[in-house]
């Protein structure tokens, strides 16, 4: 089935066919009628399977269509999503698929100043996109009415039970009426998600997209065995072999973020860094510089493995093994997006092998190894344009672990 062939209003049939969207994955084949027919939904499917436009598409439609050109005062759907980052991508999924439609949408989240936030919801807003903090602040300083509310969102339903927002949600969903639509996405599904789901959801239509294995079927990805003073060398070697691809690179912490960026400057190769101590401005920033190729290499810790969609990147690597074995799914979901290919790489050294045993069983197999001979080896670590990194960085990244470790105690 084509989208030309559903029964969307004239401006998102335009806006489709504009960007390029001709076919419908299988979660949005599977999640548009029962939205569309107002049927709450559960649905539980891989990231990069194109979920956001599962929900986004029949919302606009539904809405537009009950809209007059004179907006009725209240916000009519409520999208609620974990990370700032989420909250932008899905309001610009909004924008670009409901161009020229009667749906005024807007994306809030903390980290910036709230008087421009609160002015917008002031002059009428449809679709409000936002994350737990941010909304609950506003709602308690009543800047925020949620008592028109006729779709309720719950997107990355996971992320948001990790992140220990279950409270919050628990005491904002009382604010929405009781009789209303109810759609729930998560990549995974537990007993905590279950018993969540099924407090908010009645009689829902279940959805499940995720096969078996849980990395994409769009994604090939494949083990190195590189030793941790080496791995820069090996990301050298990969980036002048991609010379024209986007290249996303996960690190464990934001010290080495700020190391790997300086190694690859000393080697004459460009790169931002991307993580959690930047400001939030700063932050999409760097997105939207990577997102247009202005950079080619983001490398950044797990603050962008979830939620983030960036747009032709052909490469991920794991520059780090994943502390949370979850995120190993969702950092390679970064390629591969929708119906494009893509492949991950991860280097493993010695020390993190016991990483990788629990990532054996938690992916049910063990990544395809692509192994390297002892002369390559060599090759790679000797024919290189990178200098000793300096004292003072080695320091620095020392002080940090050191400084984590006493925390942790």
């Amino acid at each position: 089935m084509k989208f030309s062939q559903y029964h969307f209003v004239d401006e998102i049939k335009w806006n489709l066919e504009k960007i390029g969207f001709k076919k419908p994955t299988d979660i949005q084949f599977k999640c548009i009628p029962s939205v569309l027919k107002g049927e709450d939904v559960l649905a539980i499917a891989q990231t990069g399977t194109g979920k956001t436009a599962a929900f986004v598409l029949p919302i606009l439609h539904i809405l537009h269509s009950k809209s007059n050109k004179k907006r009725a005062s209240g916000i009519k759907c409520l999208v609620m999503v974990p990370t700032r980052e989420l909250a932008k991508q899905t309001w610009e999924t909004f924008q670009a698929l409901g161009k020229n439609t009667r749906v005024v949408s807007l994306a809030l989240y903390g980290g910036v100043d709230q008087l421009p936030q609160t002015q917008k919801l002031e002059n009428g807003v449809d679709v409000l996109i936002a994350t737990p903090g941010r909304l609950f602040d506003l709602v308690s300083q009543g800047y925020l009415f949620l008592n028109k509310v006729e779709i309720l969102v719950l997107d990355e339903a996971d992320h948001m039970l990790d992140k220990g927002f279950i409270k919050d949600i628990r005491d904002l969903v009382k604010k929405i009426p009781k009789f209303r639509q109810t759609l729930f996405f998560s990549a995974t599904i537990d007993e905590a998600i279950k018993d969540l789901a099924y407090s908010l959801v009645v009689n829902p239509i279940r959805i499940q997209v995720s096969p078996k294995d849980p990395v994409s079927k769009n994604v090939n990805h494949f083990l190195m065995y590189v030793e941790m003073d080496d791995k820069r060398f090996f990301l050298e070697r990969l980036v002048k072999e991609f010379e024209d691809k986007k290249i996303l690179v996960f690190v464990r912490t934001k010290v080495r973020a700020e190391r790997v960026v300086k190694a690859m400057e000393r080697v004459g190769i460009s790169s931002f860094a991307l993580h959690g101590g930047m400001e939030q401005k700063e932050r999409f920033e760097v997105l939207k510089n990577f997102d247009l190729g202005k950079c080619r290499l983001l490398v950044a810790t797990d603050v962008s493995s979830r939620g983030i969609d960036i747009s032709d990147v052909h490469v991920v690597l794991n520059y780090d093994m994943p502390d949370v074995l979850e995120n190993y799914v969702h950092r390679v979901g970064r390629t591969g997006r929708g119906t494009s290919k893509g492949v991950a790489y991860s280097f493993c050294s010695t020390e993190e092998k016991p990483i990788l045993e629990k990532l054996e069983s938690y992916l049910g197999y063990m990544p395809k190894e692509m192994e390297i001979k002892d002369d390559m080896y060599k090759e790679v670590t000797l024919f290189t344009e990178d200098k000793k990194p300096e004292l003072k960085d080695v320091l620095e990244e020392f002080h940090y672990l050191q400084k984590k470790k006493k925390g942790k105690k």
